[in-house]
């Protein structure tokens, strides 16, 4: 599923439960969030291009380890920022910085462990297979349910997801619970 299709649609099939948690516009933010950093873990075929001898697709980028610190990073950027855009968006006085932060940085590992998920499921056909926990298990960690570039999987999943989505957004009325995020 290394299709950017196929990222987006494991990523937006990740994110699907925040129908449950949170209102619809917190909901769609969080969604929003998880399926940009979904396909991110592929920047390593750039960096590759730039410095061949310095990373290889599905190396380092491809690790729970990395997945935990970019999110960590970009959580440290929205603290660091005055006004956090999420805010505005989000129309909510009970948003703290570490609220908004923890809802950045889980959004964002949601987003990362679905492209790992995805492509354990379809790494070993023609590119290198993941070693998604190293350093504490270096070895590979390889399912090859399908075929790494099939249209079918890519373009369907990600309709499927998709049409979730939408009936999501539109049925699912959020449990009301103390940690529900509400607009205010």
């Amino acid at each position: 599923m290394v299709d950017v299709m196929g990222h987006l649609a494991m990523g937006l099939l990740w994110a699907a439960p925040a129908w449950f948690l949170w209102s619809r516009r917190v909901s769609l933010t969080f969604v929003g969030i998880a399926v940009v950093a979904a396909p991110l873990l592929d920047m390593d075929l750039w960096i590759e291009k730039l410095a061949p001898a310095l990373i290889h697709h599905h190396g380092i980028t491809h690790t729970v380890v990395f997945v935990v610190a970019l999110s960590l990073a970009v959580g440290g950027i929205v603290a660091a920022t005055q006004r956090r855009p999420l805010d505005r968006w989000l129309w909510s006085e009970r948003a703290t910085t570490p609220g908004v932060v923890m809802f950045t940085v889980t959004a964002f590992m949601i987003g990362g462990f679905s492209h790992l998920f995805a492509d354990i499921l379809s790494a070993p056909d023609i590119a290198q297979p993941l070693e998604p926990f190293w350093p504490v298990y270096p070895e590979p960690v390889i399912v090859d349910l399908i075929w790494y570039n099939s249209p079918l999987w890519n373009a369907g999943l990600l309709a499927v997801t998709v049409l979730l989505h939408l009936f999501l957004a539109l049925i699912v009325d959020p449990f009301d619970h103390q940690y529900r995020i509400t607009d205010v």
